[in-house]
This record gives C-alpha cells, sequence and structure tokens, in this order.
C-alpha cells in the first residue's frame, strides 16, 4: 500500500508538473513569439512601402497580381470549429468596386494602429488560426470590405495566447479613432459603438452595413434594442472572444471612415 501511495503520488506530481510547463507555454511562450512575428511583420511592410518594387511582369507585359490561395475560411453557421476570436460566418462581397484587390490568403496587406491600446498590429487576408491569427495578427474577413472601401472592413483577432491583440477590446470608446494604413495611405475610422456581447453566429455583425440579430439589452418595455447602422457606409468592425479565455460571445466594436 505505501508503495502505492508513493507511485500515486510521484504521477499527481509529474502531472501537475506538465500542467505548469503547458500554461507557461500557452500564457507566455506563444504570446512572445507571437508579437516578435507581428513587430517583425510590421516593420517589413513599412519598409516596403517606404521603398516600393516595381511589379513582376506577367503575360503580355502587364503586372502581376497574386490570387487567392492557401486557407482561412472562416466559420460557416452552424460549424462550431474553428478560431475562438471572433469566427463567424463571411459577410460576402463589399458593396463597390474601387480598384483594389484582395490580397493573396494568408498575405498581410495593412497595419492595425489603435490609439486607446497603445496597439499596432498587422492585418493579413483570412481568419485561418495557425496562418494569420496564432502569428498575433489581426485577420481580415474574405469577401468583406478593403480599407476605404464601401461596406465593412470586418476584422478579428485572439483575445487570450498567440499575441492576444484584441486583448483590451473592451477598453475602447465611441469617439476613439482606429487607423488602417496600407500602402495607399492612412484611413481613419471614428468608433461609434461597442456591442459588449452577441451570439458567434451573430453574422449580421460583419456583413457590408453592420448590424445585430440579437439586440444589445432589453428595453424598458420588454423589446430587444437595435444596435449596428441602417445605411450603406464605410464601415469597420472589429471582433474578438469575449468573455476572457472563453469563446462563448463575441464582443465587437462598430465604426466609420472619417472624411479627410
Amino acid at each position: 500500500m505505501h508503495r502505492f501511495v508513493r507511485g500515486l503520488s510521484d504521477a499527481a506530481l509529474t502531472l501537475g508538473t506538465v500542467m505548469v510547463l503547458f500554461a507557461v507555454h500557452l500564457l507566455w511562450w506563444t504570446n512572445h513569439a507571437a508579437r516578435a512575428q507581428a513587430q517583425d511583420e510590421v516593420q517589413r511592410l513599412e519598409q516596403q512601402w517606404s521603398h516600393p518594387e516595381p511589379a513582376a511582369p506577367g503575360p503580355a507585359g502587364k503586372p502581376y497580381e497574386a490570387g487567392p490561395g492557401g486557407e482561412g475560411q472562416p466559420r460557416r453557421a452552424g460549424d462550431r470549429a474553428g478560431n475562438r476570436a471572433g469566427d463567424v460566418p463571411s459577410p460576402g462581397a463589399p458593396a463597390d468596386v474601387t480598384g483594389q484587390r484582395a490580397p493573396a490568403r494568408s498575405r498581410s496587406f495593412a497595419i492595425l494602429r489603435i490609439p486607446r491600446l497603445n496597439l499596432t498590429v498587422p492585418v493579413a487576408e483570412g481568419v485561418d488560426k495557425h496562418r494569420v491569427l496564432d502569428r498575433g495578427f489581426v485577420g481580415h474577413y474574405p469577401g468583406a470590405a478593403l480599407p476605404g472601401q464601401i461596406g465593412n472592413v470586418a476584422l478579428a483577432a485572439h483575445r487570450n495566447t498567440h499575441g492576444e491583440p484584441f486583448r483590451h477590446l473592451d477598453r475602447v470608446r465611441p469617439g476613439d479613432t482606429v487607423t488602417l494604413t496600407t500602402a495607399d495611405g492612412d484611413f481613419r475610422y471614428r468608433v461609434d459603438s461597442v456591442l459588449p456581447r452577441t451570439s458567434p453566429d451573430d453574422s449580421d455583425t460583419i456583413q457590408p452595413v453592420p448590424t445585430t440579430a440579437y439586440g444589445d439589452g432589453r428595453t424598458k418595455a420588454g423589446g430587444t434594442k437595435k444596435a449596428g447602422y441602417d445605411r450603406p457606409g464605410r464601415y469597420i468592425t472589429l471582433t474578438t472572444c469575449t468573455p476572457e479565455y472563453t469563446s462563448r460571445y463575441r464582443l465587437v466594436v462598430w465604426g466609420r471612415l472619417l472624411e479627410s
């Protein structure tokens, strides 16, 4: 019996050590590695835009543009597998065509800056966990508007682990500014509203005219208050999981482009 108890104690100690090491890896190392990778990518983009290289010639002497590729399809309604950071159905095509072309899947194409959070992070096409979000990047939903376009620039990122760029997204307030920088310049958005909680399957939040199917609370008469917008415009949506360390709900921030 003594040997059995001692063996059980040793096994419990080993298991506890493994769990502690796993927690350290998940909560510290993934953040450290992803933040370093994201910072390097921001510097690479800034350097690329300040010293642009000529496009490689394609067929008939036309500039070559990479088409979509790789992975990163967002979760469809009812599909429980996917991203912990705001993975909801695709919003469909943007409401206008401004000559911009969607970047290749998993390719970074913008830098997001949120002064309230002291956040500067790259934005890549797609919301694939391993190719985009786990690298500490913000993901751009395929089919969503591009910066400056009419429609909704719908973005998602992790709130916890892997760089957790949206860890403090709940601190953003109406009136704050959010800037997307691309090779074409800066696009400044003003935050209009924050939806503290909605369903992970609330695809209305990232549609070209963002709103919510669930509302943001109850009125005194017992009805549901409507949130979001009711007409086309140039919008931005930031999504992540809430509460922290869960994927039970989504936290949503909405804003619109400031006219220059």
